[in-house]
C-alpha cells in the first residue's frame, strides 16, 4: 500500500510540475537575438541593453538580504482583508470626449475625442509565465475581454508580465483589429506569438504615430514617452524598451504612465506634449529598496503637476498599478490613502474608481471611500 501511495503521489507531483511549466518557453517571448535588429541604433540602446537616461538601479545596493526577509515575513501584507468590490463596465456605443474605465492594475480602456485606446491589458489569473506559480489576482477581472467594444489601438508600456500578457494578446488578435503600439523590441515578442506584422507599430522614445477610423481620419496621435523603469521576461534584462504614452485627440490629451519611477521626463513631456486633461499614474508596488524604478503616491501627485505644466490643479489624476496584484510589501490600501492625502495638500483633483468603474471627468460622482470597507 505504501508503495502504491508513493507512486500515486509521484505521479501527481509530476503532473503538477508539467502543468506549472506548460507553455513557459512560449510565454517568455522572443530572445535577445530576435529583438536586437530593431533595437540597434536607438538612442538608449548600447552594449546589448536599453538604459534609463537618469542613473537607475532595479534594487538598492545591499538590499538583497532585507528583501529576502521581507518575502518570508511580509508576503501577505498586501492582500485585502475582504473582497474587492467590482463594477460591471458600462460602455457606451460611442466613445466619449474623455473617459476611462479601469479594469484593475494598469489595465484601462481610455476614451478621448471619440477614440478608444486599450492600455496594458492583462486578463490572466496570474502575472507569470506559469499558470500555477506567480502573483495571482486579488480580485476577478470586472468584465470579459470579449465584451470590449472595438478599440482603435492597444498600447503596451513594457514587457513585464503584469503589463504584457500572452493569453490576452492572443484573444485580442482574434477579437479585435486594432494595432499594437509598443516600445522598441516588444514587436519581437508579438511576432513570435503570431501577431500579424501589419498590426505591430514599434516606437522609440519621442516617436509617434497618427491613427484614425479611416484613411482620411488621422485624429489620434500616440507618442512614446520616456519612462524610468526596466524590462525583461526571463533572466536577461533590458533587451526591450519601456515607456509611458501620450495620447492626443483634436481637443483632449491623456497621459498613461504604465510603470515608472519618478523622472524629469514628466516635466519634459508636459512641456512638449501637454498639458494633459487626464493622467493615469502608477501608485503601487513601491519600496525604499527600488525607488528609482517605481513611484510612490506622493511622487505620482508631483508627476501629475509636471505633466500639467506645473499646475497641480489642472486635469484629473486617476491612480493605477495598485489593488490587483500583491507585488510589494506595503498594505493593500496604503497607496490610495497616501495618494489622497498628498493630492489634497497639492490641490490635485483625483478620483479612485472601483475595478470596472468608468470615470467621466466632467461628470464625477461624490467621492466614496470604498477601499475602507476592504481593508
Amino acid at each position: 500500500m505504501t508503495r502504491v501511495a508513493g507512486s500515486v503521489a509521484s505521479t501527481v507531483g509530476l503532473a503538477w510540475v508539467a502543468r506549472a511549466v506548460w507553455g513557459l518557453p512560449t510565454a517568455l517571448g522572443a530572445g535577445p537575438s530576435a529583438i536586437e535588429p530593431t533595437a540597434l541604433g536607438k538612442s538608449s540602446y548600447r552594449d546589448g541593453r536599453f538604459h534609463n537616461t537618469e542613473p537607475s538601479s532595479m534594487l538598492a545596493a545591499g538590499a538583497a538580504p532585507s528583501l529576502l526577509w521581507s518575502g518570508l515575513t511580509k508576503g501577505r501584507v498586501g492582500r485585502p482583508a475582504r473582497p474587492v468590490p467590482l463594477v460591471t463596465p458600462e460602455l457606451p456605443e460611442q466613445a466619449a470626449p474623455l473617459a476611462v474605465t479601469w479594469y484593475g492594475h494598469a489595465s484601462a480602456l481610455i476614451e478621448l475625442d471619440g477614440y478608444r485606446v486599450l492600455a496594458d491589458p492583462v486578463w490572466s489569473e496570474r502575472v507569470s509565465p506559469s499558470p500555477l506559480i506567480g502573483p495571482a489576482r486579488l480580485h476577478p477581472v470586472p468584465g470579459a475581454l470579449a465584451e470590449l467594444p472595438t478599440v482603435d489601438a492597444v498600447i503596451i508600456s513594457h514587457d513585464h508580465y503584469d503589463h504584457l500578457d500572452k493569453a490576452t494578446v492572443d484573444e485580442l488578435v482574434r477579437a479585435q483589429h486594432a494595432p499594437f503600439v509598443v516600445p522598441t523590441g516588444i514587436g519581437a515578442h508579438l511576432r513570435q506569438w503570431g501577431v500579424p506584422e501589419n498590426r505591430i507599430i514599434e516606437l522609440d522614445w519621442g516617436g509617434s504615430v497618427s491613427l484614425g477610423h479611416d484613411p482620411a481620419d488621422r485624429g489620434l496621435t500616440i507618442t512614446c514617452a520616456e519612462a524610468r523603469h526596466f524590462s525583461g521576461r526571463g533572466l536577461v534584462r533590458n533587451t526591450t524598451l519601456w515607456a509611458s504614452w501620450a495620447l492626443a485627440g483634436p481637443t483632449k490629451r491623456v497621459y498613461f504612465g504604465g510603470d515608472t519611477g519618478y523622472t524629469k521626463a514628466f516635466a519634459q513631456a508636459g512641456a512638449v506634449l501637454g498639458p494633459f486633461d487626464l493622467t493615469l499614474l502608477p501608485i503601487g508596488a513601491y519600496d525604499e529598496r527600488w525607488t528609482d524604478v517605481h513611484m510612490n503616491p506622493e511622487e505620482a501627485v508631483r508627476a501629475h503637476a509636471d505633466l500639467c505644466l506645473g499646475d497641480p490643479g489642472f486635469g484629473l489624476l486617476v491612480p493605477i498599478h495598485w489593488a490587483t496584484f500583491n507585488l510589494a510589501f506595503h498594505e493593500w490600501s496604503e497607496p490610495v490613502r497616501r495618494l489622497l492625502s498628498a493630492a489634497a495638500d497639492a490641490g490635485t483633483a483625483t478620483v479612485v474608481p472601483k475595478p470596472g468603474e468608468r470615470v467621466v471627468p466632467n461628470d464625477l460622482p461624490p467621492r466614496v471611500s470604498w477601499w475602507e470597507d476592504v481593508e
